[in-house]
């Protein structure tokens, strides 16, 4: 049997991946994210067993894969986005492994590229930034030497920030000192869900604009000049090619 960690994608059904779907459909045994995969993802499987870890601790989580894997029955794994980012699939891996159970990651669509798309920009942009940093909000986990946001803010790229809306406040104010205050700044919630909302701004106003939602979790914060860029330069890809000389 194989455990597959499925990236379920944002939350639109559709942007499951292909492989991930037929995984879904055909795995006996179906764990699941609940609080952050929607239902209509596992539509049209036929699993004998499925589950929603949302009030699962890791200990329950493995017995489950381990009692799947005693009776040689494959395991779709589903988590929201990419599993590889903020998934918490390393800690399940690393217990697998101690079990000699066999595992396979399916990557799926992050949030980043769900607010990219509802937003309507490209998150590398020439002359602007070609760099994206995704990273998080140190909260109950403190972040490693060198990661914090002011230190990533020094490169000035792109940047995703994820598990951060609730300190707005205290992101901006580590992030203007190294953007500036008329930064661009997009608060997405729930990007690709029939109840998306997003709000556009500056690292000055974003704070006053968030107040007056309901956004409380669940958002992904994008700051970058790629947010409003016009003044840039087209790529080479589609660059006309050189006449040769004759």
């Amino acid at each position: 049997m194989t455990v597959f960690f499925i990236g379920a994608g944002p939350g639109d059904p559709e942007l499951i991946t292909v492989k991930g779907q037929k995984l879904v459909h055909r795995c006996p045994v179906i764990l699941y994210a609940g609080s952050l995969v929607p239902p209509a993802v596992l539509a049209g499987n036929v699993a004998e067993r499925v589950v929603n870890t949302a009030d699962l601790n890791l200990d329950e989580i493995i017995a489950l894969l381990a009692e799947a894997h005693a009776k040689g029955q494959d395991v779709a794994r589903v988590h929201s986005g990419d599993p590889s980012l903020f998934g918490a699939i390393g800690e399940q891996i690393r217990r697998l492994r101690a079990l000699d159970i066999p595992f396979e990651i399916v990557p799926g669509v992050t949030a980043t590229a769900a607010c990219a798309a509802t937003l309507g920009v490209e998150l590398t942009l020439p002359d602007v930034s070609q760099t994206l940093i995704l990273t998080r909000y140190a909260r109950k986990t403190s972040m490693p030497e060198g990661e914090a946001l002011g230190d990533l803010a020094r490169h000035r790229a792109t940047m995703a920030i994820h598990l951060g809306v609730r300190h707005l406040a205290s992101i901006v104010d580590e992030l203007v000192p190294h953007y500036g205050a008329d930064c661009p700044v997009a608060v997405v919630y729930r990007a690709s869900w029939p109840d998306e909302e997003r709000v556009v701004g500056t690292l000055g106003d974003i704070c006053g604009k968030v107040q007056g939602t309901q956004i409380e979790r669940t958002a992904l914060i994008l700051v970058g000049r790629v947010l409003d860029a016009e003044g840039f330069s087209d790529s080479s890809l589609y660059a006309k090619a050189a006449r040769p000389v004759e």
